[in-house]
């Protein structure tokens, strides 16, 4: 079964400094047809003014990571940590029992275009822990396993049964998934247009795939798009 997640029916809230589209429900925005999908509990497309942020706030028990589409963020948090992610590279900063951490765009003249997610963990009440890595997506065929369970193939590890692929498509490039018994699929596109076995989709656009055993996926145009296979 595919469900489509259309851009314009997400949340959306624009607070000056933030302008954000919520995937799933989030904050003020609440929709009962769209709280998670599995252990997926929300994907937030921020775009964040340059010089402002968030300022220091606490999760725990979750798994948070960061995509950076353009521009630049800064992170600080409880654990020590000060790096600043760019394109190419993703964040994993699994919150366990307890984290705090800032999050600002100190690029004045330029936006932050990003993707925050959040997956609910296998296990609470772990120590906290952070990663981040750069990878070649344009240099790569296919799909590049970004998030992992057990940091498989060079990827970051979090703490779920849960794998993460960035792809970075030319016109017409494709390629198919078989999904294994027991689990569902969530894609993600970034940009571009993508045909996901017969369905058109679009920049913000999304689809759910479950009860399916093979996805074959096109690119209409020049596309990136996040493939998550989720328990």
């Amino acid at each position: 079964m595919h469900t489509v997640r259309k851009s314009k029916e997400r949340g959306h809230v624009n607070h000056g400094w933030l302008d954000s589209y919520h995937t799933f429900s989030f904050a003020d925005y609440y929709d009962p047809r769209h709280v998670s999908f599995g252990a997926l509990r929300v994907i937030n497309e921020d775009v964040i003014e340059g010089g402002t942020g968030f300022p220091t706030h606490g999760h725990r028990d979750m798994e948070i990571i960061t995509y950076i589409v353009e521009g630049a963020l800064e992170h600080k948090d409880s654990m020590g940590t000060s790096a600043v992610i760019r394109p190419g590279e993703v964040q994993t900063m699994s919150a366990g029992t307890g984290v705090r951490h800032s999050e600002f765009n100190h690029l004045e003249n330029q936006k932050t275009h990003l993707l925050q997610i959040w997956i609910m963990p296998a296990k609470e009440g772990i120590a906290p822990a952070y990663g981040q890595k750069k990878f070649e997506f344009e240099k790569a065929k296919g799909m590049t396993l970004v998030v992992s369970q057990k940091s498989m193939d060079g990827s970051l590890s979090i703490n779920q049964d849960a794998n993460i692929y960035v792809a970075k498509w030319q016109m017409n490039e494709a390629s198919e998934f078989k999904i294994k018994p027991g689990r569902r699929v969530w894609i993600q596109v970034v940009k571009g247009s993508l045909k996901v076995s017969g369905k058109t989709l679009s920049a913000g656009d999304a689809v759910g795939v479950t009860d399916e055993e093979l996805l074959k996926m096109q690119a209409d145009e020049s596309s990136e798009f996040l493939f998550f296979d989720l328990p």
